[in-house]
This record gives structure tokens, sequence and C-alpha cells, in this order.
């Protein structure tokens, strides 16, 4: 069975930084794509970054040179560096995996349980 597990949330001033991780447990499996998604109060859910099986990277523009993500292949984890924080960043973020089993048609993506970021200004 495939678990997400995120870590590294919590309450910052506005400027600051916080980083996210989110591991992949689980065996039998092969990971694609992972990305980022966050979900503010009364919103909807939004995709903020992403990094491909190959380590290319792709932000939302609202989070563009102040999120990094990154990614652990032999751990099976991803990261997010967020900097320079905003008010408008407080959501909560959730980490998602498009994940590929022999046998499978096709992938399957998995949610991890989210983690509260709270920007104070």
């Amino acid at each position: 069975q495939v678990q997400l597990v995120e870590s590294g949330g919590g309450l910052v001033q506005a400027g600051g930084s916080l980083r996210l991780s989110c591991a992949v447990s689980g065996s039998g499996f092969s990971i694609n794509a992972m990305d980022w998604y966050r979900q503010a109060p009364g919103k909807q859910r939004e995709w903020v970054a992403m990094v491909t099986s190959v380590g290319n990277t792709l932000y939302t523009d609202s989070v563009k040179g102040r999120f990094i993500i990154s990614r652990d292949y032999a751990k099976n984890t991803v990261s997010l560096q967020m900097n320079s924080l905003k008010p408008e960043d407080t959501a909560v973020y959730y980490c998602n995996a498009d994940v590929v089993r022999a046998g499978w048609s096709t992938s399957r993506r998995y949610w991890g349980q989210g983690t509260q970021v709270t920007v104070s200004s």
C-alpha cells in the first residue's frame, strides 16, 4: 500500500521560511511526478509545484522565485522550501504522487493528509 506523510508545517511571520517534506512509503512501485498542492480556507485546492521523474520542475506563478521543490529519488521523498512567505500562502499543503505499479493499466495518484502552513502579517 502506498502512503504519503507530510511534515514541516507551522506558524511563521511574513518574510520567513518553512520547509515541507513528504515521504512515500510502500514497496513494489515507481513514482512519476510528485507535486505540492495547497488549499486555503474557503478556496479550491490549487496546484503549487511539480518535480518530474527526471528532475524537471514547474511552479505556479505566485510562488516562482520564492519556493523550491526538490526530490530525493533514493528515499522517495519530496520537499518544498518556502521562502519570503506571505500571508496569502496560508493554507493546508498536500503532497501528491503519481504512482506506477506492475499490472496497472494506468498510473494512480496518491495524496498525503496535509500539513497546515500559517503566515502571520
